[in-house]
């Protein structure tokens, strides 16, 4: 699987080859979504920091409101969680996009810059966004961080797309890692780790059980347990007529466990 900057190295080549960023971004599976245009924000409706500051459903108030990543939508009929008193009232009246992810609820937390979020953090944020465009009512756009006095994306919106595109990016390549690499079963029991494989371990099914391995990931230090085949033709080369007859065990970024026999589907770490 290819590391976050390898990723980010490669989106990035595409957005410089790429002039038109928004048809770009709108061709990345899983975005679409997420963009003005296709997201049912009404384009005429632009609220300033300061408008939208009155609409925190109390005395006074014309209504209740809260954006993400600027889009700002009604959500009086949760008025129980985020008006006033209510759990989630600290998102009202403001774009907290930052928060939902940090889950920072002071002040300084409480604020739309994202730009130091992870792909993964903005894909969890992106999940946000999409919960309030199926739940609540679009309202408009908030002028400020993420769209200028007349409702267009600011560069800060297009880098928080392009950052969730490369966390779409990522997460496909992890699909399909695991189709070819199952997460193992693990236990912790007594003071003893267990590891071991089935034809369902990880969530994947399959028609093969596998053996336990370390799989090291490109880009970091660590490794995860992962379900091996021991037969057949590598994944890389599935067609192959001529080979080992080891499936993936000879693959270089697998290593074995120390004191654990090799071909068991179940190892006890001592590690």
């Amino acid at each position: 699987m290819l590391g976050y900057v390898a990723a980010a190295l490669s989106l990035t080549a595409v957005l410089v080859l790429r002039t038109d960023l928004w048809s770009f971004l709108a061709e990345v599976p899983g975005l679409g979504a997420v963009l003005p245009e296709t997201c049912g924000v009404q384009a005429g409706r632009l609220l300033t920091r300061d408008e939208l500051s009155a609409y925190h459903g109390g005395p006074g108030s014309p209504g209740l409101y809260l954006a993400v990543l600027g889009q700002v939508f009604d959500v009086h009929e949760g008025s129980k969680h985020y008006g006033p008193g209510g759990s989630y009232s600290f998102f009202t009246a403001r774009d907290a996009s930052r928060a939902y992810v940090t889950g920072d609820f002071t002040d300084g937390g409480l604020v739309d810059d994202v730009s130091e979020l992870s792909p993964s953090q903005m894909l969890h944020l992106n999940n946000w966004l999409s919960f309030y465009q199926k739940t609540y009512a679009a309202v408009g756009k908030l002028v400020g961080h993420f769209y200028d006095e007349d409702g267009n994306p600011t560069k800060a919106l297009e880098d928080a797309l392009a950052v969730i595109a490369v966390g779409l990016k990522l997460k496909e390549e992890r699909h399909e890692e695991n189709k070819q690499f199952p997460p193992c079963n693990s236990e912790f029991n007594s003071g003893v780790s267990r590891v071991w494989c089935s034809k369902n371990s990880g969530g994947i099914q399959r028609n093969w059980v596998g053996v336990p391995r370390k799989l090291h990931i490109v880009g970091y230090d660590g490794y995860r347990c992962v379900c091996v085949r021991t037969t057949g033709p590598p994944s890389e080369n599935p067609d192959s007529e001529e080979h080992n007859d080891r499936g993936d065990l000879d693959n270089p970024s697998l290593k074995e466990y120390k004191d654990c026999n090799p071909l068991f589907d179940w190892c006890l770490l001592k590690e």
